[in-house]
């Protein structure tokens, strides 16, 4: 019988792990053999999970909480998952989704059939997820900017002395560099700064 790992994994570095890692340790998961990250599900481009790959052996078992925590990307799942079953002589076991750990449809090819469709299917789902998590996203920063907000960094605020500089800068009376040290600005702030002021002039 083999080892025991244990795979987390969150998108952003605002998301939390303690849930998953958690849930690998009560299901007899090593603290030592749990490999966590926070990395996008998009590709399999991770360090953690590529040092879990090299670390996994024939006849180990991998757990997961959820079949996303894998990855979100359709057809790098199907390869992942068929390396780690058919070519390293892995075990899977998915937490939240028992009837996919891949132990089970050993000799039995109705089993096996049985989680073929559901890891098309969840495969699916996680990409899906994906995807409409970044059309929501997208959509979000559509609807603040028809809304006015300012999406980033808040600006500086605006010097006293900028529009007396800013007009010498327009009539030539002094350098966009003079006008800048001026204002106690960088010459780059200075210009995008004198260039709305020019749109508003309009």
């Amino acid at each position: 019988m083999g080892n025991i790992y244990g795979y987390a994994r969150v998108s952003t570095k605002e998301q939390n792990l303690d849930r998953q890692i958690i849930a690998l340790k009560q299901v007899g998961v090593p603290e030592n053999n749990i490999f966590f990250e926070k990395k996008s599900g998009k590709d399999f481009d991770r360090p953690e999970y590529q040092k879990l790959l090299d670390t996994l052996e024939e006849g180990d078992t991998l757990v997961i909480k959820s079949f996303d925590r894998l990855g979100r990307n359709y057809r790098e799942i199907h390869k992942q998952w068929n390396y780690i079953v058919n070519e390293k002589n892995v075990s899977v076991n998915v937490l939240d989704m028992p009837e996919l750990f891949s132990q089970n449809a050993e000799g039995n090819l109705i089993q096996q059939l049985l989680i073929d469709n559901m890891l098309n299917f969840s495969a699916y789902l996680a990409e899906m997820e994906r995807t409409n998590t970044l059309q929501r996203q997208k959509e979000g920063i559509a609807a603040a900017r028809i809304k006015g907000k300012h999406l980033g960094r808040p600006k500086k605020p605006i010097p006293a002395n900028f529009k007396e500089e800013y007009q010498k800068w327009k009539e030539k009376m002094i350098s966009a560099r003079e006008a800048a040290r001026r204002c106690k600005m960088n010459v780059n702030t200075f210009l995008a700064r004198a260039r709305e002021q020019q749109d508003t002039d309009k």
